[in-house]
């Protein structure tokens, strides 16, 4: 053979290698680009004032590593939240109270992810020199039958009752546990925890409640028969004002949705985002509550 005739099936030979390479490179290629497709789509929660501070800030976290999902929070109310995903307009509907408590809901409808507990406790303006109250006192001015705080151990000045708007799963939660039955005195009424924390705040003699997350140094949380709000003390049922953080939803929730979902029961939610952010992680808690409100051991 000469020496042409060599060059040229070396150069044969060569170009098989490199189509054959070549082949193998757009294979591997093509598994890794379809084992790893971002997640997208986009996910709306409406509704728990309580809870939205701890959704937005997760969802801030969660979207930072799913570039192409988009997650919108928002307010409005716990009632708001459950009748907006049981009408499909929303993703996840949030809400401070089980499905089961809110007239006009079909809970078996929908789908309950409990992604935090929340305590709540009265709050009052600095000045009135009150701490602490018994139950029975806490309801007698909730209804009206207390009106001066000197009559409870504070300063003598009226008191000025800040009431959460109908529909508001803190107030439900609020009445349940400490009104029992009967009904509050007709007051001005806030639909926002950062509303009341705000007016009682900046209000002489104001009383309201709120989610443990929204305490601030500008208020007096106050203690019931010597009970302090803490997460201890909710997490044994100590403290009796509290209520599980619900994320509804309607059906199979898609992609992004459930997957949302998932990271909100995370280890990297649950035991440092939930705590850092003033809620109980459902990690936690040693008692179970349910739609009734009796509670059960863990």
């Amino acid at each position: 053979m000469n020496n042409g005739s060599k060059l040229a099936m070396g150069i044969a030979a060569i170009s098989l290698l490199l189509v054959g390479c070549g082949k193998a490179t757009s294979s591997t290629s093509s598994k890794s680009s379809s084992s790893s497709q971002a997640l997208s789509g986009k996910v709306t929660a409406v509704g728990s004032t309580a809870l939205q501070p701890l959704a937005a800030k997760a969802g801030t976290n969660f979207t930072t590593k799913n570039s192409k999902v988009t997650l919108t929070v928002q307010g409005g109310g716990s009632g708001t939240g459950l009748s907006q995903v049981q009408a499909g307009a929303v993703s996840i509907g949030d809400s401070d109270i089980f499905a089961e408590e809110k007239d006009g809901i079909k809970a078996d409808k929908l789908t309950d992810h409990k992604v935090a507990v929340v305590g709540m406790a009265p709050v009052v303006n600095k000045d009135t020199g009150v701490k602490n109250l018994k139950m029975a006192q806490l309801k007698q001015i909730f209804t009206g039958k207390i009106t001066n705080w000197k009559e409870v151990g504070g300063k003598d000045q009226k008191i000025v009752i800040v009431n959460r708007a109908q529909g508001s799963g803190t107030r439900a939660t609020f009445e349940n546990a400490v009104l029992k039955g009967a009904t509050a005195v007709k007051s001005q009424e806030q639909d926002s925890n950062g509303a009341v924390q705000k007016i009682v705040s900046s209000t002489p003699g104001a009383i309201s409640y709120l989610a443990f997350s929204y305490f601030t140094n500008k208020l007096q949380a106050v203690s019931i028969n010597n009970v302090t709000p803490t997460d201890n003390n909710v997490e044994n049922n100590k403290w009796k004002i509290w209520s599980y953080e619900h994320m509804y939803t309607k059906g199979k929730p898609d992609a992004a949705t459930a997957a949302f979902l998932t990271y909100m029961n995370s280890k990297t939610v649950q035991d440092s985002l939930v705590k850092d952010m003033g809620y109980i992680s459902i990690h936690d808690m040693k008692v179970a509550k349910d739609a009734k409100g009796v509670v059960t051991q863990n």
